[in-house]
């Protein structure tokens, strides 16, 4: 039973398939009591209460040592109150006294999803027209908000815990606003944007770790006592660790089980804690990195924590994913691009990198247009004195000389072979050798009296600083204004360090480091709001800003710098469990690769780039014939598919990790009469055994035709013993069948 003394008052969110829970207790403490499968009722009595050896009490409690925040589940754990444990809330006066004790407030439910000035956050089509504050037992078929208002006394500061819930998609969104509601400077040393305790159970933790070339490796690894942590400080969320985790039961597979997802929607720095405490307990947040975070906030300034998106299903990884795949696609992406399909397009970077002529440029795109391929891009080396990666960042005009002809020319041309145009950019970069640095150093982050670290030749323009994101601005609009363009892809080629704001007096690494974020999204939004019919694909070295923050941005993101279809296998398995594949740029490129000296069959190399928004990377001009015929072959399917592709149910039905002889995946249908099933051969063997594999999310009573082959097997027959990998000779064989049912 519930201890009489630490009666509660209930704060519940339902989502068409959960419950989240928190109570109030009678001293204001804000304690989380339960999120998971639906439920009805007040479940404070899931709280246990027990005199802790070293853990404290606050003071109004000090005579009853059974109430301790040290050992009690927390909404919005903060430094200061008795709890030993990871805060997501850490705050410092102007004397450098750290410590703060938040209490209850007020709560308030309002209507539709909350916004976050000047940072993505998800959105609902709908708005529900009223909401109740009682919410325990209200329906609501759009999304609504609930705000909790939390205070310090001693310090005046005040944090509203944001919530959005999604019913219909079983998402709760979470951020947190800081207000110095006082009269002296403080500094926010760490505000996460959620925080999760569970009372109970044993979990892993998956996470995507990796490097440049190699994003977003699977990792499942147990959650241990102590504290794990995963994060970036390198200006971007990052190549070596992505800003989305699961935490699984131990026992959750891909097909049921417990599984809790958070994703930061955010593309600077960022870190995830996991803690197993002393009493068994677990506790998970995300948020901006704290390290060297230590904003300043004068009084009445607000600060605002990116979003993170919550999701829980006791149905396992696929479902999981499926519940982000949605979010994404239709609650995150924006724009005239969201829904529709994304031109096939071809790239000339591998095809020429620095060294081409407007004719070359012209001669790539003319072969590519006689096969389909509908929109042609200019990768990096167009402008300035750009002839490799030591000089010309930063100087936006077009280098006609090289082209042989102006921008607009070029442009004109490739239109009239009946493709689009696009453009690459690398906006936030600047060469030392280069007439901006020259006229503007005090534009990059260079520290005075300090050598500089480089990274390919280049330094980072102060994007927190809007007379430098402004100039850049203008510059490129004005070549995108004097041509026609329906595509941008927009880089980000190196790390951020050697910070240092040259107006900013006092440097506080926090505030221009987060700044700088809102300056970059700032830009896109600018992008946005002039050019709405141009697609943007985001980039970073590839893979390095990978990140659900970017998605509201750039409906799709360029998946890695790794073109070699059999490693991208790995990449966007990855990135599969917590982003769509309509988000995915993935290109067929030349062979040898330039990555990994492999050669694979084109036919393979095409059924990997369908994973994504599709597109080719070579010289096109330097195919065989047989290989031209392929092409438009794949271009032709492509379009076939892309519905299916882009808006089914993915499912994975291989693991990297172990399954060595075949990777496999599978999209169907939401209304499940239709799914393309792709397959491709890994190792060979001599008098191998078959090798079969089971499909997923059919209808277990229907009957599937296979491809053209005429052969017709039942939904449960294809999931329970599945369909054998066609017997072959040599490594990396792929397979496509369309299965449509009767």
């Amino acid at each position: 039973m519930e201890h009489k003394k630490f009666q509660m008052d209930y704060i519940t969110l339902h989502t068409k398939h959960t419950t989240y829970q928190m109570g109030i207790t009678e001293s204001g403490f804000l304690l989380h009591l339960y999120y998971g499968p639906k439920a009805q009722g007040e479940l404070g009595s899931l709280l246990t209460f027990a005199d802790r050896g070293y853990s404290g009490n606050p003071y109004e409690l000090r005579d009853d040592r059974t109430f301790s925040l040290d050992a009690l589940p927390q909404e919005y754990p903060n430094y200061g109150n008795g709890d030993f444990r990871s805060p997501a809330f850490r705050l410092r006066d102007d004397s450098g006294v750290f410590g703060t004790d938040l209490r209850y407030e007020s709560h308030r439910m309002i209507p539709g999803k909350y916004r976050i000035p000047g940072m993505p956050a998800a959105y609902a089509e709908e708005e529900s027209g009223s909401c109740l504050k009682e919410t325990r037992n209200s329906k609501y078929t759009a999304a609504y908000t609930l705000e909790v208002t939390l205070t310090d006394a001693r310090t005046d500061i005040e944090v509203r815990l944001l919530y959005g819930v999604f019913p219909e998609l079983d998402v709760i969104t979470r951020c947190a606003v800081v207000k110095n509601a006082g009269n002296s400077t403080v500094f926010v040393n760490k505000a996460y944007s959620m925080c999760l305790d569970f009372l109970t159970g044993t979990y892993d933790l998956i996470h995507f770790h990796g490097r440049h070339a190699m994003e977003r490796n699977f990792e499942r690894i147990p959650v241990i006592s102590g504290t794990q942590s995963f994060g970036s400080i390198r200006g971007a969320s990052s190549h070596q660790h992505n800003p989305f985790f699961i935490l699984a039961d131990r026992e959750a597979t891909e097909d049921f089980g417990d599984c809790y997802g958070v994703s930061l929607l955010y593309s600077g720095n960022f870190k995830f804690e996991a803690e197993r405490d002393q009493y068994c307990q677990t506790r998970v947040q995300i948020g901006i990195s704290d390290e060297m975070f230590d904003y300043r906030l004068e009084p009445g300034e607000e600060f605002h924590t990116p979003e993170a998106a919550l999701a829980y299903t006791p149905k396992g990884l696929s479902a999981l994913s499926h519940i982000y795949h949605r979010l994404i696609r239709n609650h995150i992406c924006r724009g005239f691009w969201k829904n529709r399909r994304r031109p096939i397009l071809i790239n000339n970077w591998e095809a020429t990198y620095f060294n081409f002529t407007g004719k070359q440029i012209l001669s790539i795109a003319r072969e590519a247009a006689n096969l389909g391929i509908e929109m042609f891009v200019l990768d990096d080396g167009w402008f300035g004195k750009r002839d490799d990666d030591s000089s010309g960042l930063g100087d936006w005009h077009v280098n006609e000389k090289k082209l042989g002809r102006s921008l607009a020319e070029l442009s004109e041309e490739i239109h009239g072979m009946d493709m689009l145009f696009g453009l690459w950019i690398e906006p936030e970069m600047v060469n030392e050798d280069s007439e901006l640095y020259k006229k503007h150093p005090d534009w990059a982050f260079v520290i005075p009296n300090k050598k500089p670290v480089m990274g390919r030749n280049q330094l980072v323009l102060d994007f927190s600083r809007k007379e430098v994101a402004d100039f850049i601005f203008q510059e490129i609009a004005k070549v995108l204004d004097s041509i026609r363009v329906e595509y941008l892809k927009m880089d980000m080629n190196r790390s951020i360090c050697d910070v240092y704001s040259a107006l900013s007096g006092y440097q506080n690494y926090g505030k221009i480091m987060h700044n700088y974020v809102l300056g970059v999204y700032d830009f896109l939004e600018r992008l946005h709001a002039r050019y709405p019919r141009i697609l943007i694909e985001g980039c970073c070295g590839g893979g390095g800003r990978f990140d659900a923050g970017m998605l509201y941005y750039t409906p799709q993101i360029w998946c890695s710098d790794d073109t070699d279809a059999i490693e991208r296998i790995k990449i966007q398995h990855g990135t599969s469990f917590g982003y769509p594949i309509s988000a995915v740029g993935s290109h067929v490129s030349a062979v040898p690769n330039e990555q990994t000296g492999r050669t694979v069959d084109i036919g393979t190399r095409a059924v990997c780039a369908m994973a994504g928004s599709f597109g080719y990377e070579l010289d096109i001009g330097k195919l065989q014939a047989e290989e031209k015929a392929f092409v438009k072959e794949q271009i032709l399917d492509y379009k076939k598919y892309w519905n299916l592709i882009h808006n089914g149910l993915y499912y994975r039905l291989h693991n990297p990790a172990k399954d060595r002889e075949a990777a496999a995946w599978l999209f169907v249908s939401e209304d499940k009469s239709e799914a393309l099933l792709n397959m491709i051969s890994l190792d060979t063997h001599a008098n191998a055994p078959a090798v079969y594999i089971r499909l997923k999310g059919l209808d277990a009573e229907k009957n599937y035709l296979i491809g053209d082959s005429g052969n017709v097997l039942n939904g449960n027959v294809l999931m329970h013993t599945g369909i054998a990998v066609p017997f072959h000779s040599g490594e990396y064989r792929a397979w496509q069948y369309h299965l449509r049912a009767l």
